[in-house]
């Protein structure tokens, strides 16, 4: 795995995403818990579409919620990739420091809320070679990208791991879920092309493991992901579709990678880390 700092810049400041709740504005010297702050006390959110859905924790206040901060609770992964994170006041800290909101936010999870992204890759073929970039010489690399419904931003078709679910799982289902299911049956042979995908997602070159800059974080609330590259050398596994854009907001597209790509939260530096490896143009 690939050392990648993770910086804490998204999640803080502005405005909380499909609010209009502001974050109380935290300067980089504050940012650490460590630094003193005696009049820190930034506004509560909880979204109400988490209450009572069978995926998200209940409120904090519930009697009946006792959750293992740190451990595995049950199916559900309350370890962080950070090492142990603190309990202030019965709630979670944020590893990485102030957000200037607190409260879950939008996510289901108090304390991290654990996702896969899989990182799909191909050259850019042309009449059978490898294009290459006029300028660096090298091969021009291809990202498999969604549109996110939420925000409308292009990102890796990643999503949360499912309670008891093992992160290779995810990956292969959130591909599925997210890519192919938006191709038609001309270009997927169903059987066929399952099987195929999961041979293709058994070996992949883990890039990160560990906090997200995502810009749904709060102080006690936040997201971690493993990232996992699987890059069709050849171009006849998951290479070989032609993805088309689907229906309503989601498209999914192969894009062209260069320094100009941006992705949701973080997701661009994982790809030039691939970049990286793999020695393509950026």
């Amino acid at each position: 795995m690939i050392l990648i700092r993770m910086v804490h810049s998204k999640c803080r400041n502005g405005t909380y995403p499909f609010t209009e709740l502001k974050r109380v504005v935290v300067t980089e010297d504050l940012v650490s818990w460590n630094a003193n702050w005696n009049g820190y006390d930034p506004p509560e959110y909880n979204s109400e579409v988490l209450l009572n859905k069978p995926w998200a924790d209940p409120p904090l206040y519930d009697p009946k919620f006792e959750p293992k901060w740190n451990e595995l609770d049950g199916v559900i992964n309350r370890k962080s990739f950070m090492g142990i994170y603190n309990i202030v006041d019965g709630r979670p800290q944020n590893p990485e420091g102030r957000t200037g909101i607190k409260g879950r936010g939008i996510l289901g999870k108090w304390g991290p809320n654990h996702a896969a992204d899989p990182i799909v890759t191909r050259w850019k073929m042309v009449n059978g070679e490898k294009e290459i970039n006029t300028v660096t010489k090298l091969p021009i690399l291809q990202l498999c990208c969604i549109q996110r419904r939420d925000c409308g931003q292009w990102a890796l078709p990643g999503g949360m791991v499912d309670p008891g679910e093992k992160v290779t799982e995810t990956l292969q289902r959130e591909f599925l879920e997210e890519v192919l299911d938006s191709m038609n049956a001309s270009s997927f042979q169903k059987q066929q092309d399952c099987e195929m995908i999961k041979s293709f997602f058994t070996a992949g070159t883990k890039i990160y493991e560990g906090y997200v800059d995502d810009p749904r974080n709060t102080d006690n609330s936040w997201m971690e992901t493993v990232a996992v590259n699987f890059h069709d050398e050849n171009g006849l596994q998951v290479g070989k579709f032609d993805l088309k854009a689907g229906d309503d907001a989601q498209n999914v597209q192969w894009m062209d990678v260069d320094e100009n790509l941006n992705l949701y939260a973080n997701h661009s530096q994982f790809v030039k880390t691939v970049v990286q490896l793999l020695n393509a143009h950026w």
